[in-house]
């Protein structure tokens, strides 16, 4: 299995956004609801109409875990949530429906469905379904939440399995003594 990274660069992720929403608004939800929840992908397409609309959280029973994960939608995702079922029409069942029927996409529709959208946008990184639990946990990380915290939030050991896990680079921790000057 190849390892994939988090989309550090802001930009990228706008542009990725923009170029999904363009392409399929199933997909554009896919994408946000999975860079701003943490989920990893076998729990995000899991996820029903039910569990989203009018919802103020998503409380699901993680699957690899086995755990209760219960967190607040963004107004990022509220939003997303909203467009996407006022677009589709969609009132009940499985929230990333294939054409196929009410069951979801695969994992592997979801990985091509990401990788072609980066590498449309110029993404040059390895990408692929877990880059967006990867980009949650990396953007948490420089937005100054602890590293206990997103530990914490993605079910991780120790901190160290989590900064290795979002790709903290080693440039970016010695950046921390070259910028302090005190």
């Amino acid at each position: 299995m190849e390892l994939v990274e988090p989309i550090r660069n802001k930009k990228q992720i706008t542009a990725l956004k923009a170029y999904l929403k363009n392409q399929n608004i199933r997909d554009y939800l896919l994408f946000v609801l999975g860079i701003n929840s943490g989920l990893r992908i076998s729990d995000l397409l899991k996820l029903t109409v039910e569990n989203v609309k009018n919802q103020d959280r998503i409380s699901i029973r993680e699957q690899k875990t086995g755990k209760m994960k219960d967190f607040p939608l963004s107004e990022t995702c509220k939003k997303a949530i909203n467009e996407y079922l006022k677009s589709t029409g969609i009132t009940t069942g499985t929230l990333f429906a294939s054409r196929k029927g009410n069951k979801p996409i695969t994992r592997v529709q979801a990985y091509r469905i990401l990788s072609e959208g980066a590498k449309t946008v110029g993404i040059t990184e390895s990408i692929g379904t877990h880059t967006l639990r990867k980009t949650f946990g990396y953007h948490a990380y420089i937005n100054g939440t602890d590293i206990t915290r997103i530990q914490k939030l993605l079910n991780h050991s120790a901190p160290s399995v989590t900064l290795s896990y979002i790709g903290i680079t080693k440039e970016e921790l010695d950046n921390v003594y070259i910028s302090l000057n005190l």
